[in-house]
């Protein structure tokens, strides 16, 4: 799956204010629970813990995809959120994380979404895709970086 098709303008926040990983998460679930109708926040928090238990999502570059999946999800959700200070993540590189996509997705089809996480390390891999999203200053700014860069790469591949 796309960016395009994960991601709306509502679930894109720009200059997000977290101290640490699991302050984070905390908001991620509120923010989730409160755009989408069918996730409830508890377990959105509590899925996305026991993901970061196995292993850190931060995949390096300042970037992380905190993801999971979830039985009350009905399709998949993607939120943006760009943290206006780098958080630790125990991200594989060691470098906090500025970036974070996170990817929300019903329990059934893993195949999909393990194809969609190796999209976004993908786009998230590349240097302009990573410093587009951060000079965008507002929400809708970085929503238009997320989806028409993501275009772009496409096109230019």
């Amino acid at each position: 799956m796309r960016v395009r098709e994960l991601l709306i303008e509502e679930r894109t926040h720009n200059g997000v204010h977290a101290s640490s990983k699991k302050q984070l998460l905390d908001q991620v679930a509120q923010l989730a629970a409160a755009s989408c109708d069918s996730l409830n926040e508890q377990e959105v928090f509590d899925a996305l813990v026991a993901r970061e238990k196995l292993g850190s999502t931060g995949i390096g570059e300042g970037i992380a995809i905190p993801h999971c999946r979830l039985g009350h999800c009905q399709q998949p959700v993607g939120l943006l959120l760009k943290l206006t200070d780098p958080i630790d993540f125990d991200a594989v590189d060691g470098r906090p994380v500025d970036l974070v996509f996170v990817l929300l997705v019903p329990q059934e089809n893993p195949e999909e979404h393990l194809k969609t996480l190796s999209h976004l390390a993908s786009l998230f891999n590349d240097d302009g895709y990573r410093q587009g999203l951060r000079s965008s200053d507002n929400n809708h700014g970085l929503y238009l970086t997320a989806v028409e860069s993501e275009a772009e790469m496409r096109l230019a591949s």
